[in-house]
């Protein structure tokens, strides 16, 4: 038998094995971790009414023509921007009001941030999945507080951390009886102003049980490169997602935006929504090919 095909049987072995233990995460009428790509889409920040609704029905009908389930993502606030002056969003009274307005009309589940644990039960009663920013994942309150809602929680790792310190993450929310977790990956720090992905993580963190997220515009982000702000290359973004399909992951994370270069945050690293569809449907054939 040729190595190469040693190889492969080793793998399928290892891919079956993992897909016996892995805790698919259920989300309305689907699944997060099977046989169906997920992708969490949408824009940095929430600037306005008509960008989120321009966003999220440009890629509820890409989704849909795809057959990818689709979450969509924007976030009320953005608590850790390089600068004071740098735009966070709407707060949580208003952001979260455009959410539920987009979450209505398009009949789509949302995912958005907390940043503190106060914010856990009144963002859980509009956000389907509360995400834990990569530079707070280790705040014990926040993850307990952001458990005990019930709700699906996305950790999404720290650039600091090993992809095998995610464990005792996971272990703080499972602690309080949720396992409904999700784990991303955005990248670890390589020097200064600058992020590197290492895809051995894949593997590890999904040894932890649960479905594995790669953030495919977040990992092409320069932190802290224009000094008072961040930047980004998203030339690099379809490369690291057809790579992170390859490498197994269950979802994706896009940032998207119907004119990045006019975004009030995160556009170097924003996608554009007309790119989208020809992206996702790249990906949806990598990680189909990868499951058979």
């Amino acid at each position: 038998m040729s190595v190469f095909l040693c190889a492969n049987v080793l793998v399928n072995k290892i891919y079956f094995l993992y897909n016996l233990i892995m805790n698919k995460i259920k989300l309305k009428d689907f699944e997060i971790g099977g046989e169906k790509l997920t992708i969490l889409a949408g824009p940095c920040a929430i600037e306005s009414h008509s960008i989120l609704d321009e966003t999220a029905c440009g890629l509820k009908e890409i989704t849909k023509k795809l057959d990818i389930n689709f979450i969509f993502k924007s976030s009320f606030d953005k608590a850790n921007r390089s600068s004071i002056t740098s735009y966070r969003g709407p707060g949580m009274e208003k952001g979260l009001e455009l959410l539920q307005e987009i979450k209505d009309k398009y009949d789509l589940p949302i995912v958005t941030d907390i940043h503190l644990p106060e914010q856990a039960e009144p963002v859980s009663k509009v956000a389907d999945i509360l995400q834990i920013p990569a530079f707070l994942c280790r705040q014990t309150d926040l993850l307990v507080a952001a458990a005990k809602t019930g709700k699906i929680v996305n950790i999404k790792k720290g650039q600091f951390l090993a992809p095998e310190q995610m464990e005792s993450l996971i272990n703080k929310v499972e602690d309080c009886g949720n396992h409904n977790i999700l784990i991303t990956d955005r990248g670890t720090t390589f020097g200064y102003n600058n992020l590197v992905v290492d895809f051995r993580a894949v593997p590890i963190m999904q040894s932890f049980g649960y479905p594995v997220v790669f953030d495919a515009t977040h990992s092409v982000q320069l932190p802290g490169f224009h000094g008072d702000c961040s930047g980004g290359d998203r030339r690099f973004v379809p490369v690291l997602a057809k790579a992170a399909m390859a490498a197994g992951v269950n979802a994706l994370f896009f940032e998207i935006h119907p004119d990045p270069d006019n975004a009030k945050c995160d556009g170097p690293n924003m996608i554009a929504l007309d790119k989208a569809e020809e992206l996702f449907k790249m990906c949806k054939n990598i990680f189909e090919i990868v499951r058979k």
